[in-house]
């Protein structure tokens, strides 16, 4: 049961050019990068807590995080091509198919996720001249990237379903 329309992956609510009711592939693409960055994030939280959990009194910061965060963010990528090709096979027309409504989405919400790289940067600068420890500074840069995936995508979703205007 579909809680509400906006959930409803199977349809896009704002109406498309040409008066079609099935979501574009570019929609379908925002729905999987946001999904790849929330569960591969997830993943990297889950294993780097897991490998603190079992090390008794020590810091977080001395956990080895370097290889839960590559595997995570390869995993991510892999997962996000894997989707992005299923989609491609199911939907063979769509694919690839863009028209000026998707460019416009597509920038509006790459230009709103992009907000998030730049605090990330900032953070991390001052984390390094205040001489952090390597672990948070690339945790912060790790986690910006994450949150700028997800409002990019958000941002794109939103345009879909409820419709977009460009100022």
């Amino acid at each position: 049961m579909i809680v509400s329309g906006f959930f409803d992956i199977t349809k896009t609510a704002a109406p498309m050019p040409g008066g079609g009711a099935e979501m574009p592939f570019e929609e379908k693409s925002a729905w999987i990068m946001g999904f790849t960055a929330v569960g591969g994030y997830a993943a990297y939280l889950i294993a780097v807590l897991s490998i603190a959990g079992t090390t008794p009194g020590q810091a977080l910061a001395k956990v080895p995080y370097i290889a839960p965060m590559l595997w995570s963010i390869g995993g991510a990528i892999l997962a996000s091509i894997v989707l992005h090709a299923v989609v491609g096979i199911a939907s063979p027309k769509e694919a690839g198919k863009k028209d000026q409504r998707d460019r416009e989405i597509y920038r509006f919400g790459e230009y709103i996720g992009q907000s998030f790289v730049v605090i990330g940067g900032v953070a991390a600068l001052l984390m390094a001249m205040a001489e952090w420890d390597y672990f948070w500074i690339s945790n912060a840069i790790y986690l910006a990237f994450v949150l700028s995936a997800i409002l990019s995508s958000v941002a794109k979703i939103v345009a879909y379903r409820r419709g977009f205007q460009p100022w």
